[in-house]
């Protein structure tokens, strides 16, 4: 039996996960689950402008959970913040894209 043949950049393919990677995060289960649903809601809509993604989370998250919260939605950045316990999470979504969202008061 013959092997398919193969196509013109095929080994050079990059695995981009689809599915939110959560690196770091010590909110409650319940509120961790909730901000990685309007994250990933928010990212998706607004693909190609992270701005209005990261302003659309911050405005549901003050909504539902009170307000000061803090969105940075992007590739390639680092960040050092302070926050209030039990309320950060920092995630990558679709490959590079970076998530993180914390409260301070």
């Amino acid at each position: 039996m013959e092997d398919a043949p193969k196509t013109e950049g095929e080994g050079d393919k990059k695995i981009i996960h689809v599915y939110p990677l959560v690196k770091h995060s010590d909110m409650n289960e319940e509120m961790r689950a909730e901000a990685i649903e309007i994250s990933i809601t928010a990212c998706e809509k607004y693909a190609p402008n992270y701005e209005v993604a990261a302003k659309t989370i911050k405005e549901t998250m003050d909504k539902k959970f009170g307000s000061y919260w803090h969105v940075v939605v992007g590739e390639g950045f680092g960040f050092e913040v302070s926050y209030e316990t039990k309320h950060i999470l920092y995630l990558f979504f679709g490959g590079n894209l970076a998530i993180v969202v914390w409260k301070c008061s």
